[in-house]
Protein backbone atom coordinates (compact mmCIF):
# COMPACT_ATOMS: atom_id res chain seq x y z
CA UNK A 1 0.00 0.00 0.00
CA UNK A 2 1.66 3.49 -1.03
CA UNK A 3 -0.85 5.73 -1.66
CA UNK A 4 -0.76 7.70 1.78
CA UNK A 5 -4.62 8.52 1.03
CA UNK A 6 -4.97 4.62 1.60
CA UNK A 7 -2.59 4.60 4.65
CA UNK A 8 -4.76 7.08 6.25
CA UNK A 9 -7.90 5.30 5.53
CA UNK A 10 -6.18 2.00 6.87
CA UNK A 11 -4.51 4.35 10.28
CA UNK A 12 -8.38 5.32 10.72
CA UNK A 13 -9.18 1.86 10.79
CA UNK A 14 -8.83 1.03 14.59
CA UNK A 15 -8.74 -2.93 15.68
CA UNK A 16 -12.00 -3.27 18.20
CA UNK A 17 -10.72 -4.86 21.45
CA UNK A 18 -13.69 -4.92 24.02
CA UNK A 19 -17.01 -3.68 23.29
CA UNK A 20 -16.18 0.11 23.91
CA UNK A 21 -12.10 -0.47 23.63
CA UNK A 22 -10.30 -0.25 20.46
CA UNK A 23 -6.67 0.03 19.27
CA UNK A 24 -4.99 2.55 16.82
CA UNK A 25 -1.71 1.88 15.06
CA UNK A 26 1.49 4.95 15.87
CA UNK A 27 3.54 4.26 12.86
CA UNK A 28 6.69 4.75 13.07
CA UNK A 29 8.38 8.48 12.95
CA UNK A 30 11.30 10.50 12.75
CA UNK A 31 9.07 13.02 14.86
CA UNK A 32 9.63 13.18 18.27
CA UNK A 33 5.86 12.85 19.04
CA UNK A 34 2.56 11.43 17.64
CA UNK A 35 0.99 13.97 14.94
CA UNK A 36 -1.86 15.14 17.06
CA UNK A 37 -4.34 15.34 14.10
CA UNK A 38 -3.81 11.49 14.38
CA UNK A 39 -4.76 10.68 17.67
CA UNK A 40 -7.84 13.05 17.35
CA UNK A 41 -8.69 11.29 13.91
CA UNK A 42 -8.54 7.92 15.76
CA UNK A 43 -10.49 9.05 18.95
CA UNK A 44 -12.84 10.04 16.46
CA UNK A 45 -13.27 6.79 14.95
CA UNK A 46 -13.56 5.54 17.98
CA UNK A 47 -16.30 7.77 18.85
CA UNK A 48 -18.21 7.22 15.72
CA UNK A 49 -18.23 3.42 16.31
CA UNK A 50 -20.41 3.31 19.50
CA UNK A 51 -22.87 5.19 17.74
CA UNK A 52 -25.35 3.80 15.10
CA UNK A 53 -24.34 5.81 12.61
CA UNK A 54 -27.47 7.69 11.99
CA UNK A 55 -26.30 10.71 13.59
CA UNK A 56 -23.28 12.61 12.18
CA UNK A 57 -21.08 14.31 14.45
CA UNK A 58 -21.31 17.69 15.03
CA UNK A 59 -19.24 19.24 17.36
CA UNK A 60 -15.20 17.74 19.55
CA UNK A 61 -13.20 19.35 22.00
CA UNK A 62 -10.05 17.95 22.79
CA UNK A 63 -7.55 18.28 25.34
CA UNK A 64 -3.60 17.35 24.12
CA UNK A 65 -2.65 15.81 27.64
CA UNK A 66 0.93 14.25 26.89
CA UNK A 67 3.16 13.86 23.79
CA UNK A 68 2.59 10.32 21.83
CA UNK A 69 5.66 7.95 20.82
CA UNK A 70 5.61 7.17 17.72
CA UNK A 71 5.37 3.30 16.96
CA UNK A 72 3.36 2.56 20.52
CA UNK A 73 -0.24 1.39 19.89
CA UNK A 74 -2.86 4.08 21.00
CA UNK A 75 -5.79 2.22 22.69
CA UNK A 76 -8.96 4.48 22.82
CA UNK A 77 -11.49 3.65 26.02
CA UNK A 78 -14.93 5.13 24.69
CA UNK A 79 -17.37 6.78 27.47
CA UNK A 80 -20.96 6.11 26.39
CA UNK A 81 -22.11 9.75 28.33
CA UNK A 82 -25.84 9.86 26.67
CA UNK A 83 -28.13 8.63 23.98
CA UNK A 84 -30.78 11.30 23.36
CA UNK A 85 -33.40 11.33 21.03
CA UNK A 86 -31.39 13.97 18.98
CA UNK A 87 -27.97 14.21 20.27
CA UNK A 88 -25.38 11.29 21.48
CA UNK A 89 -22.70 11.73 23.45
CA UNK A 90 -19.27 10.00 23.76
CA UNK A 91 -15.90 11.09 25.89
CA UNK A 92 -13.06 8.95 24.76
CA UNK A 93 -9.25 8.75 26.47
CA UNK A 94 -6.37 7.99 24.77
CA UNK A 95 -3.82 5.77 26.49
CA UNK A 96 -0.20 4.67 25.50
CA UNK A 97 1.70 2.37 27.62
CA UNK A 98 -0.53 3.18 30.98
CA UNK A 99 -0.60 7.02 30.67
CA UNK A 100 -3.80 9.29 29.21
CA UNK A 101 -2.32 11.14 26.63
CA UNK A 102 -5.59 12.61 24.79
CA UNK A 103 -9.06 13.20 25.64
CA UNK A 104 -11.84 14.24 23.46
CA UNK A 105 -15.56 15.06 23.53
CA UNK A 106 -17.54 14.56 20.80
CA UNK A 107 -21.13 14.91 19.95
CA UNK A 108 -23.11 13.88 17.04
CA UNK A 109 -26.67 15.39 15.92
CA UNK A 110 -29.78 13.92 14.09
CA UNK A 111 -29.68 16.82 11.56
CA UNK A 112 -32.97 18.65 11.92
CA UNK A 113 -34.79 21.86 9.81
CA UNK A 114 -34.74 24.84 11.70
CA UNK A 115 -36.53 27.23 9.23
CA UNK A 116 -33.57 30.27 8.67
CA UNK A 117 -29.83 29.69 8.13
CA UNK A 118 -26.93 31.90 7.45
CA UNK A 119 -23.08 31.82 7.53
CA UNK A 120 -20.21 34.46 7.01
CA UNK A 121 -18.41 34.40 3.41
CA UNK A 122 -14.77 33.16 2.99
CA UNK A 123 -13.29 36.76 4.39
CA UNK A 124 -11.34 36.84 0.72
CA UNK A 125 -11.39 35.88 -2.79
CA UNK A 126 -8.68 33.69 -3.64
CA UNK A 127 -6.99 32.21 -6.62
CA UNK A 128 -8.25 28.45 -7.78
CA UNK A 129 -5.82 25.47 -6.27
CA UNK A 130 -4.84 24.04 -9.64
CA UNK A 131 -3.36 27.83 -10.13
CA UNK A 132 -1.40 27.49 -7.23
CA UNK A 133 2.28 25.58 -6.63
CA UNK A 134 1.92 22.36 -4.04
CA UNK A 135 4.33 22.86 -0.59
CA UNK A 136 6.70 20.71 -2.00
CA UNK A 137 7.10 22.57 -5.74
CA UNK A 138 7.45 25.90 -3.92
CA UNK A 139 10.20 24.06 -1.97
CA UNK A 140 11.61 22.81 -4.60
CA UNK A 141 11.81 26.15 -6.40
CA UNK A 142 13.63 27.92 -3.39
CA UNK A 143 15.94 25.02 -2.46
CA UNK A 144 16.48 23.59 -6.34
CA UNK A 145 15.75 20.51 -4.26
CA UNK A 146 14.35 18.99 -1.65
CA UNK A 147 16.30 18.10 1.58
CA UNK A 148 15.49 14.06 2.34
CA UNK A 149 13.44 14.97 5.87
CA UNK A 150 11.17 17.13 3.40
CA UNK A 151 11.52 14.86 0.36
CA UNK A 152 10.50 11.58 2.95
CA UNK A 153 7.81 13.80 4.49
CA UNK A 154 5.91 14.88 1.01
CA UNK A 155 6.04 11.22 -0.24
CA UNK A 156 4.10 9.97 3.00
CA UNK A 157 1.42 13.33 3.21
CA UNK A 158 -1.49 12.46 3.16
CA UNK A 159 -3.02 15.82 2.00
CA UNK A 160 -2.61 17.70 -1.02
CA UNK A 161 -1.38 21.39 0.20
CA UNK A 162 -1.59 24.31 -1.43
CA UNK A 163 -1.25 27.91 0.48
CA UNK A 164 -2.50 30.56 -1.38
CA UNK A 165 0.14 33.49 -0.46
CA UNK A 166 3.35 32.50 -1.71
CA UNK A 167 5.81 31.53 1.06
CA UNK A 168 8.18 33.79 3.02
CA UNK A 169 11.76 32.29 3.61
CA UNK A 170 13.41 35.11 5.82
CA UNK A 171 13.00 37.00 8.60
CA UNK A 172 12.70 40.59 6.53
CA UNK A 173 9.58 39.23 4.63
CA UNK A 174 7.78 38.34 7.92
CA UNK A 175 8.58 41.81 9.21
CA UNK A 176 4.84 43.23 9.03
CA UNK A 177 2.94 40.54 8.00
CA UNK A 178 -0.81 39.67 9.66
CA UNK A 179 -1.44 36.60 11.36
CA UNK A 180 -3.23 35.13 8.44
CA UNK A 181 -2.99 32.33 6.41
CA UNK A 182 -5.08 30.31 3.57
CA UNK A 183 -4.38 27.20 2.08
CA UNK A 184 -6.59 24.92 -0.38
CA UNK A 185 -6.62 21.04 0.86
CA UNK A 186 -7.62 17.86 -0.51
CA UNK A 187 -6.49 14.08 0.34
CA UNK A 188 -4.36 13.28 -2.51
CA UNK A 189 -6.58 10.31 -2.94
CA UNK A 190 -10.26 8.88 -2.71
CA UNK A 191 -10.66 7.86 0.63
CA UNK A 192 -13.85 5.76 0.13
CA UNK A 193 -17.59 6.77 0.94
CA UNK A 194 -17.84 6.47 5.15
CA UNK A 195 -18.64 9.49 5.81
CA UNK A 196 -17.41 9.20 9.18
CA UNK A 197 -13.68 8.10 7.53
CA UNK A 198 -14.16 11.99 5.74
CA UNK A 199 -15.22 13.86 8.72
CA UNK A 200 -12.19 11.96 10.83
CA UNK A 201 -9.47 12.41 7.96
CA UNK A 202 -10.42 16.37 8.07
CA UNK A 203 -10.02 16.31 11.64
CA UNK A 204 -6.71 14.42 10.89
CA UNK A 205 -6.37 17.65 8.24
CA UNK A 206 -6.68 20.35 10.51
CA UNK A 207 -3.82 20.66 12.81
CA UNK A 208 -1.38 20.12 9.91
CA UNK A 209 -1.50 23.87 9.46
CA UNK A 210 -3.52 25.89 11.66
CA UNK A 211 -0.68 27.29 13.92
CA UNK A 212 1.12 28.18 10.75
CA UNK A 213 -1.19 31.87 11.51
CA UNK A 214 0.40 32.43 14.90
CA UNK A 215 3.78 31.68 13.54
CA UNK A 216 3.33 34.19 10.24
CA UNK A 217 4.56 37.22 11.89
CA UNK A 218 7.38 35.72 14.17
CA UNK A 219 9.29 33.57 11.38
CA UNK A 220 9.42 31.97 8.05
CA UNK A 221 6.97 28.73 8.19
CA UNK A 222 9.91 26.30 6.26
CA UNK A 223 13.52 26.39 7.04
CA UNK A 224 15.58 26.72 10.17
CA UNK A 225 12.84 27.60 13.18
CA UNK A 226 13.08 29.39 16.72
CA UNK A 227 10.53 28.58 18.37
CA UNK A 228 9.23 24.59 19.13
CA UNK A 229 5.57 24.62 19.03
CA UNK A 230 3.01 22.50 20.35
CA UNK A 231 -1.11 21.91 20.27
CA UNK A 232 -2.77 22.43 23.65
CA UNK A 233 -6.35 21.57 22.83
CA UNK A 234 -8.23 21.88 19.74
CA UNK A 235 -12.18 22.12 18.98
CA UNK A 236 -13.99 21.60 16.16
CA UNK A 237 -17.74 22.51 14.99
CA UNK A 238 -18.85 20.72 11.66
CA UNK A 239 -21.89 22.62 9.96
CA UNK A 240 -22.59 20.50 6.81
CA UNK A 241 -21.33 17.47 4.81
CA UNK A 242 -18.22 17.42 2.62
CA UNK A 243 -15.64 14.80 1.09
CA UNK A 244 -12.00 14.90 2.28
CA UNK A 245 -10.86 13.91 -0.85
CA UNK A 246 -12.67 17.55 -3.05
CA UNK A 247 -10.74 20.59 -2.47
CA UNK A 248 -11.69 22.38 0.47
CA UNK A 249 -10.12 25.98 1.46
CA UNK A 250 -9.11 26.33 5.20
CA UNK A 251 -9.01 30.01 5.99
CA UNK A 252 -6.67 30.64 9.11
CA UNK A 253 -5.97 33.46 11.71
CA UNK A 254 -4.57 34.27 15.12
CA UNK A 255 -6.42 36.77 17.37
CA UNK A 256 -3.89 36.64 20.32
CA UNK A 257 -0.38 35.32 20.85
CA UNK A 258 0.53 35.95 24.16
CA UNK A 259 2.15 34.15 27.54
CA UNK A 260 3.93 31.56 25.49
CA UNK A 261 0.23 30.36 23.69
CA UNK A 262 -1.14 31.20 20.85
CA UNK A 263 -5.09 31.09 19.73
CA UNK A 264 -5.82 30.18 16.66
CA UNK A 265 -9.06 29.64 14.39
CA UNK A 266 -10.13 28.65 11.22
CA UNK A 267 -13.04 27.97 8.96
CA UNK A 268 -12.76 25.45 6.12
CA UNK A 269 -15.02 26.39 2.95
CA UNK A 270 -16.09 24.25 -0.09
CA UNK A 271 -15.52 25.72 -3.56
CA UNK A 272 -18.59 27.29 -4.00
CA UNK A 273 -18.22 29.25 -0.98
CA UNK A 274 -19.95 27.20 1.56
CA UNK A 275 -18.67 26.74 5.15
CA UNK A 276 -18.28 23.06 6.24
CA UNK A 277 -16.40 23.56 9.35
CA UNK A 278 -15.30 25.80 11.98
CA UNK A 279 -12.45 24.89 14.33
CA UNK A 280 -10.20 26.66 17.20
CA UNK A 281 -7.17 25.79 18.50
CA UNK A 282 -4.68 26.75 21.20
CA UNK A 283 -0.63 26.04 20.90
CA UNK A 284 2.23 26.10 23.48
CA UNK A 285 5.16 28.07 21.86
CA UNK A 286 9.13 27.99 23.12
CA UNK A 287 11.91 28.96 22.29
CA UNK A 288 14.58 26.37 20.55
CA UNK A 289 17.41 28.77 22.62
CA UNK A 290 15.61 28.17 25.64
Amino acid sequence: MTNPAERLVDLLDLERIEVNIFRGRSPEESLQRVFGGQVAGQALVAAGRTTDGDRPVHSLHAYFLRPGRPGVPIVYDVERVRDGRSFTTRRVTAVQQGRTIFNLTASFHRPEEAGFEHQLPPAREVPDPEGLPTVTEEVREHLGALPEALERMARRTPFDIRYVDRLRWTQEETKGADPRSAVWMRAVGPLGDDPLVHTCALTYASDMTLLDAVRIPVEPLWGPRGFDMASLDHAMWFHRPFRADEWFLYDQESPIATGGRGLARGRIYDRGGNLLVSVVQEGLFRSLGD
